[in-house]
């Protein structure tokens, strides 16, 4: 008895040390394949924009390829990110930017904060598949899945903004993927030296070694043309330092420390929710109310009003004195805005039959077809599926 248990540990062990070593040549071809796997990424992620539509249930389909290529693609830049921060001090990096200098401030400090925000990243990457895996099961399901979801993405949202002592809520939550040190120093080394060279031989080859250097009438020797002021230029405003470079990464967004700031960043939180709610309430017989578009479109708005009017009282400077952070982020929130246009009652009511006349009109047409019918495969999308057209 006791050789056939010490023979099945022998067995379970070198079974987990096989599953380790595959896991470990994977990150290894990962982490020195980086720009090909992100090129890989892109391309499937490409290749699920035409599948609905194909065949028959393709949406649930392609929405399933989309979901696995994000979380992998969420697992590549964990991992990546690891290998940087592994390379020697020696390599220089390239200057991270601001929404990396404090999501990795704030994912570094605490533990939480990381947790909860790849559980929002992975809901947000999968949520419009729960939601047509519930849809299969009559819409009384569906609306109660789509309803848990954004619940849950609401607590998880105030709770880091609990965590950041109270400041906005940035999009995306976690580091983006960032540029291979010893690649970019690679490509800034060559650049340095094509710009000493002053021009490229292979792209002048009708010009003479005289056009191009200047021969010292005494010595006999050559130099180099000077590089192109515009390039020195380019060069020297990359170094030079702008006030967010020099601040602290919490500092890079303002705190909300009055009541309206917070009042205005938890409506524009709980607006999914409130949304939602109504919809599923109007939805059937009422799909072209306007009820729930009206008030979801009115607690947006009001929130990004009333943030505005903060900032511009509450900062020295106004809206002028923001961080590049804050406006970007208030740029991104503000073209959010416009998916409004397919949501709801303005969809149903307005947007839907515009879309599908400009369909009917390049049905027909040699390469305009394809155009035609991918607009048509969303339409389906947008009219069917909640989570379709989600900003957060």
């Amino acid at each position: 008895m006791l050789p056939e248990v010490t023979q099945i540990r022998k067995q379970s062990q070198q079974s987990q040390f096989s599953q380790k070593s595959l896991v470990r040549m994977y990150e290894n071809f990962v982490s020195e394949n980086a720009s090909s796997v992100s090129q890989i990424e892109s391309a499937l992620r490409s290749l699920t924009y035409i599948i609905p539509g194909r065949f028959k249930e393709s949406e649930l389909a392609s929405e399933s390829l989309h979901s696995f290529i994000q979380l992998l693609s969420l697992y590549h830049t964990s991992l990546l990110s690891k290998v940087y921060n592994r390379l020697p001090s020696s390599i220089p990096r390239p200057n991270p930017s601001l929404h990396n200098r404090y999501t990795k401030f704030w994912s570094s400090q605490s533990t939480l904060y990381r947790r909860i925000a790849q559980l929002l990243q992975i809901i947000q990457y999968t949520e419009l598949l729960w939601e047509m895996l519930a849809r299969r099961r009559g819409q009384k399901t569906r609306w109660r899945v789509v309803m848990l979801i954004e619940s849950i993405k609401a607590f998880c949202r105030l709770l880091l903004m609990r965590l950041t002592n109270s400041r906005p809520l940035i999009h995306p939550l976690l580091p983006e993927r960032e540029v291979d040190p010893r690649n970019a120093l690679e490509q800034e080394q060559q650049k340095a030296a094509s710009d000493w060279n002053g021009m490229d031989q292979n792209e002048l080859p009708e010009q003479s070694n005289a056009e191009i250097n200047w021969v010292m009438p005494r010595t006999g020797l050559s130099l180099p043309t000077l590089p192109n002021t515009s390039d020195i230029t380019e060069y020297l405003m990359k170094k030079v330092l702008t006030p967010d470079d020099v601040k602290a990464p919490k500092q890079l967004l303002h705190k909300l420390t009055t009541i309206q700031a917070q009042a205005a960043e938890i409506m524009w939180i709980v607006r999914p929710v409130i949304y939602a709610a109504l919809l599923s309430r109007y939805q059937g017989s009422k799909k072209s109310s306007w009820t729930p578009w009206l008030v979801g479109v009115s607690i947006e708005a009001a929130a990004r009003q009333l943030s505005k009017n903060e900032l511009s009282l509450r900062i020295a400077g106004g809206l002028r004195g923001v961080t590049g952070l804050e406006k970007e982020e208030i740029k991104s929130r503000r073209w959010n805005m416009a998916w409004w246009a397919l949501r709801g009652a303005f969809y149903e009511n307005i947007t839907k039959s515009w879309i599908q006349g400009a369909a009917g009109k390049l049905k027909g047409k040699m390469l305009l077809d394809i155009v035609a019918t991918v607009i048509e495969d969303y339409d389906y999308l947008w009219d069917e599926y909640y989570f379709s057209t989600a900003t957060m």
